[in-house]
């Protein structure tokens, strides 16, 4: 659980720490480090409501009995599968503008006053704080109580704010494409676990039948108890014992997903520089 959890903290942290750098590169460069405050106060904002969002998917899963806790808990696997499919394909597709497009909302905000700044850094970095949240409150289902997820997602974030950091003083060099591509791909195998144990969860909840019907047991060969057991488990949602369901439901989302990834673009845009 670990892995999964450093991951979606790394690649999420990561795409909010660009976005911090950019807006405070452009006021830097711009001679507006008057604004730079407004800036902070709307990230350290987005922070708080993605903090308090993660608390209020906690508090609400525990306070529903059983089966109304494996409904809420199928509904937010399957929203974080269809939002982190969608930010993956929408990186990919919009990063080499991603720069240009936020200096020219943050240069619209500052001619309307230090509110806009607000708002505009807030709305900025609020959707991944949001994404994080979401994703890391799936993929955490299921797993033990330990303190493990946690621990995974404060390191990932803390690489990504160092990461965010080295890239912004140019004391350090990545080529992002790259980087984006392989977290995605994996991110794409962390999302088809998720979505596989939403398919659970509606199967416990008594909203899809074939709970006891089971695809294959290698109980023998990859006890649950195990370490690599758990960690697969923990890293990619594979139990020894899935569902029928659980089995079509995660070849279903990961094998076209993985094609729609990696086939190549229609246009062939040059590497994109390491930064």
């Amino acid at each position: 659980m670990v892995f999964a959890s450093f991951l979606i903290g790394l690649r999420e942290g990561l795409e909010a720490a660009l976005v911090v750098s950019v807006l405070v590169a452009f006021l830097v460069k711009s001679d507006r480090s008057d604004r730079l405050p407004h800036v902070w106060t709307g990230v350290l904002a987005a922070v708080a409501l993605s903090v308090g969002f993660g608390a209020f998917l906690t508090f609400t899963a525990a306070s529903l009995g059983h089966t109304g806790q494996e409904l809420f808990d199928a509904i937010t696997s399957l929203l974080a599968v269809v939002f982190v499919t969608w930010m993956i394909f929408w990186m990919r597709r919009a990063a080499r503008a991603l720069s240009g497009e936020l200096r020219g909302k943050l240069a619209g905000a500052l001619e309307l006053g230090p509110a806009a700044v607000v708002v505009m850094a807030f709305l900025a970095v609020a959707r991944e704080g949001l994404e994080t949240a979401l994703l890391f409150f799936a993929s955490v289902q299921g797993a033990t109580t330990s303190a493990q997820p946690l621990i995974g997602i404060s390191l990932g974030l803390l690489a990504a704010v160092a990461l965010g950091y080295g890239l912004y003083q140019s004391a350090v060099r990545i080529n992002l494409t790259r980087f984006f591509t392989w977290t995605g791909l994996l991110l794409i195998l962390v999302a088809a676990g998720i979505f596989k144990y939403g398919v659970h969860d509606l199967q416990e909840a008594n909203l899809l039948p074939g709970l006891s019907t089971y695809a294959f047991d290698l109980s023998a060969v990859l006890p649950a108890d195990s370490w690599y057991g758990a960690l697969l488990a923990g890293m990619l949602n594979i139990t020894p014992q899935p569902s029928v369901a659980e089995t079509v439901a995660w070849a279903v989302y990961l094998l076209p997903t993985l094609f729609l990834f990696l086939r190549p673009s229609r246009t062939q845009p040059s590497p994109a520089p390491a930064v």
